[in-house]
């Protein structure tokens, strides 16, 4: 039976809110995630509370999930050094997550860096998290187009993909960062990609509407990929992307899609449900 790993994204489902939502609150719906058993909790991220506000408490989010998180690993998103260093003060934070992209509009839009800038950036994370004994996920935004005119295609993916392996990348989320992915291109990405970077492990970040989500996970897995972002119901959407956010992935379309087709997900249903519930109340 073929297997695949999910990761839940709390953390993209509510940084784009504007109605802040109490910690206690989001400590309760983050337990209700671990009780699933999801391979890896995306709960938060060390960035300016300026840009993020929604963000600003996650580490007392960290904190409280730190005797709950059992075999679910924990990763918050880091854009700057500062933010990284953070991170791995953190005995409970297991992944840190780079947003990079090959677009050099949107990596000033959502980081405030030039791509050489982010480049320089993440070599010096690379090191820390090696330091650390933190896993890195790199997510390439905008991996399957974007909205800004910037050069994209197949090739300029791969020869990006290249460099980052040789500067010590192993984990690679693409990420369709504004919902534009074909199913032909998200096909043939991965399984171009992953026959030659053997040694890389590649995940998928989608963002999408409802009615394209199964066409996209189906796309992907067929292409070889087995690692898979959701958040709950498809709430949230990057921020810094566009001002018509489209949603994150739901994540019971992932589990619908991979259960019709008998691929383990190594998932808590019962548990799945009340998350799903409490999801309900947290966005509503």
């Amino acid at each position: 039976m073929s297997e695949v790993t999910l990761i839940e994204c709390p953390r993209d489902a509510m940084q784009g809110l504007k109605a802040i939502i109490p910690t206690k609150k989001k400590i309760n719906y983050m337990k209700s995630l671990l009780a699933v058993g999801f391979d890896t909790l995306d709960c938060g991220s060390f960035v300016s509370p300026k840009a993020i506000p929604q963000m600003a408490d996650t580490a007392a989010v960290i904190e409280a999930l730190e005797t709950e998180k059992k075999n679910t690993k924990l990763l918050v998103i880091v854009a700057n050094l500062r933010g990284a260093q953070m991170a791995c003060s953190y005995p409970s934070i297991d992944v840190l997550g780079y947003p990079f992209s090959i677009s050099e509009n949107f990596q000033m839009r959502n980081t405030g860096k030039s791509i050489d800038e982010s480049l320089t950036l993440l070599e010096e994370i690379i090191s820390l998290s090696e330091k650390n004994q933190k896993e890195l996920v790199v997510y390439l935004s905008m991996g399957f187009g974007n909205p800004y005119g910037d050069p994209w295609s197949p090739d300029i993916i791969s020869q990006w993909i290249e460099r980052l392996t040789e500067i010590g990348v192993n984990n690679l989320s693409l990420s369709d960062t504004i919902g534009c992915a074909m199913p032909s291109d998200i096909h043939a990405l991965f399984s171009s990609l992953i026959p030659v970077f053997d040694k890389t492990r590649f995940g998928a970040h989608f963002h999408t509407t409802a009615a394209t989500a199964t066409e996209k996970i189906q796309a992907a897995f067929q292409g070889g990929c087995r690692r898979f972002d959701g958040a709950i119901q498809g709430f949230g959407g990057c921020p810094m992307a566009q001002n018509d956010l489209v949603g994150n992935m739901p994540t019971e379309k992932l589990i619908s899609y991979f259960e019709s087709k008998k691929v383990s997900h190594n998932l808590n249903v019962l548990h799945f449900e009340s998350a799903y519930n409490n999801a309900s109340d947290i966005f509503r």
